[in-house]
């Protein structure tokens, strides 16, 4: 956007003092009592960063450039998760430090949630030149939570998981799901959202499938845009009213080595020996021309890539020159601010590299290809290929000192805070950071967005295979409680000789290879297929003859059902579901409209025949990318 639009003044209360000028109301945000050009809604937001840039010193300049965790209380409180905010930490980040953009991991009521962030704003309203805080999140209205990847959906909308999105492969549906977000979050007071993932999911065993829209790179382009386009309020970039939207991880991070992820030392690699670097940027494209304001580059190093023909760096991507500057703002043409992800410029310690002694939250760090740089060197590293912001720091000691030691010069310090600055005016937070803490819990998970979250629920299950329950039926549940089935009428029993039906749900298999990295014992990893000892293939081996069997699997990476598949009548993916919605399907009530988002493979040497990079890689799945069986 090229100008600042004032947004409507909220009911919420706003302690700051104001100045009548000219016919028109402006907040005295630096309290001098006169009306300076950066607090002048009348003019473009680029025009009311410079004048704010000119003001500011050093100090203050670098705090722009962090991203800090907000700390909470609770046990995980250092993390920022727990049910409110540690407010005399926080305080200590925003008005000593200087750091006036963070993400929260808060878990609390919408109307709690809006109190506890407007306590935030009234903090950061004390500062000397009154800028407000950014609040950014990471996914929150889904199913899965993970830590540093998602949220709970506590009081939100529950949607399928973005893969379920990617399932139903609807444009329109995604305007309209990313309009939801913007408008719940706004309402307790969340201006950033650290998603979509772009990535391609060309690479099975990744952990991290479930948070993309799979594989196919037309598709996934198209629903990054249309993403992009709700949330922001628009295709021409951020609007007042509308949740800037950090797209991820750029670029390559799907093509993971051997399954692993890159917030692991064993996953640090990207590999592409497909040749098919390329669809991997492509899926990004839509959001660059819907001009989205913020990328957040992979933790990886990618392997056999060339950038202007030149080999990318073998450092992690954000610390490479070609990639962020050369590949993402050069030929990609991106000018919004480049935030890098959680933990970068950490040290990586012993029990960081090898998972011994077991790795624990302060052990945490993604420094791969620099970890023999200092952590003054890496932030400077980082800066000097692209990077605006440092995700998870709220200590400006390290860009100070960068740029004492003339590592980082001036006029680059300048260049990335120009571009926070003026994504803050375009949010309309210098205007109105606060929220009506009285609506938020009417306005968050409202009915109309409830119910348009359960139709997506419905729709993204892909059938498999023919097979409903019946109205008669007596049913034999595995994998989910019998409330759903008892409220619409079903009888349910849990001897299998009584029963006419067995509604089964089962995940897909994964292992359980690093248990003493803390992200590694906490991913999916491993192999797809249900082994001969599987417990939940024994189950369904045990049901008497003859019993229909109705299978419904999570299907969090591609899953191969060869062993299952034969055994089921009806055959179901569900990508994040409820018992009910599942059920409105089972009983003929709904539709499932999805179409898989990744082939699935007929075995593990399938899988491991499979390029990591290459899309659709599969030359005999047991059921190939976009299958659904016909109505």
């Amino acid at each position: 956007m090229t100008g600042s639009v004032r947004p409507a003044t909220s009911k919420a209360f706003d302690p700051r003092p104001s100045i009548q000028h000219e016919g028109h109301m402006f907040v005295d945000l630096d309290h001098d009592g006169v009306v300076a050009p950066y607090e002048d809604w009348r003019l473009p937001a680029a025009e009311r960063a410079r004048d704010l840039l000119g003001r500011m010193t050093l100090a203050e300049k670098v705090g722009q450039m962090l991203h800090g965790t907000l700390a909470a209380t609770g046990p995980w409180g250092m993390m920022g998760h727990g049910p409110g905010y540690d407010l005399e930490k926080c305080q200590a980040v925003i008005l000593d430090r200087g750091v006036t953009a963070a993400i929260t991991r808060l878990v609390a009521a919408p109307g709690v949630f809006a109190a506890q962030n407007n306590a935030l704003q009234a903090i950061a309203a004390r500062g000397r030149l009154g800028i407000p805080l950014v609040v950014s999140t990471d996914p929150r209205h889904h199913f899965l939570s993970i830590i540093g990847a998602s949220d709970v959906a506590l009081g939100f909308s529950q949607w399928p998981e973005t893969l379920g999105l990617g399932a139903i492969g609807d444009v329109d549906l995604l305007r309209q799901f990313g309009d939801t977000v913007r408008q719940e979050y706004r309402a307790v007071g969340i201006q950033m959202g650290l998603s979509p993932q772009a990535d391609l999911a060309t690479s099975p065993m990744w952990p991290r499938i479930e948070g993309t829209f799979g594989e196919d790179p037309k598709l996934v382009r198209a629903l990054t845009g249309a993403y992009v386009e709700g949330l922001q309020g628009g295709r021409s970039g951020v609007s007042a009213t509308g949740v800037a939207t950090v797209v991820k991880h750029w670029v390559g991070y799907g093509a993971t080595e051997d399954g692993f992820d890159g917030h692991n030392s064993y996953g640090r690699y990207s590999a592409f020996p497909g040749g098919a670097f390329q669809d991997h940027v492509d899926a990004f494209l839509d959001a660059f021309d819907f001009k989205v304001a913020g990328v957040m580059p992979t933790y990886n190093i990618l392997k056999d890539v060339l950038v202007n023909g030149q080999p990318v760096e073998q450092v992690g991507a954000g610390f490479s020159k070609l990639l962020l500057t050369d590949l993402l703002r050069g030929t990609c043409g991106f000018e919004g601010v480049l935030l890098s992800d959680w933990a970068i410029s950490k040290d990586a310690n012993q029990a960081c590299l090898t998972g011994e002694p077991p790795q624990r939250p302060n052990d945490i760090a993604m420094s791969w290809g620099v970890e023999h740089l200092s952590a003054v060197e890496r932030v400077a590293l980082g800066v000097n290929a692209g990077l605006d912001q440092f995700g998870g720091e709220d200590d400006p000691a390290l860009l100070l000192a960068a740029v004492e030691q003339g590592l980082i010069s001036l006029e680059r310090v300048d260049q990335s805070v120009l571009r926070v600055l003026t994504l803050t005016f375009e949010l309309g937070l210098f205007e109105q950071p606060f929220v009506d803490e009285a609506s938020a819990d009417s306005l968050v998970g409202s009915t109309a967005s409830s119910e348009a979250g359960l139709a997506a629920q419905r729709s993204s299950l892909v059938k498999l295979k023919d097979g409903q329950l019946r109205a008669d039926d007596t049913v034999f549940i595995h994998g989910m409680k019998d409330d759903a089935l008892q409220a619409r009428g079903l009888k349910t029993t849990s001897d299998p000789t009584q029963a006419t039906a067995a509604l089964i749900r089962l995940s897909t298999p994964y292992q359980t290879l690093h248990p003493t990295f803390f992200f590694g014992s906490r991913q999916h990893e491993g192999d797809l297929d249900f082994k001969d000892d599987h417990a939940d293939l024994a189950l369904l081996h045990s049901l008497p003859a003859g019993m229909r069997k109705i299978i419904v699997i999570h299907l969090d990476r591609p899953a191969v059902l060869t062993n299952i598949e034969s055994l089921a009548e009806g055959l179901y993916a569900e990508f994040g579901v409820s018992d009910g919605a599942l059920l409105d399907v089972l009983m003929g009530l709904a539709s499932a409209e999805g179409r898989l988002p990744f082939s699935l493979p007929r075995s593990m040497d399938h899988v491991k025949q499979r390029r990591w990079d290459r899309p659709n890689d599969d030359q005999n799945p047991l059921f190939s990318l976009g299958f659904a069986t016909p109505a």
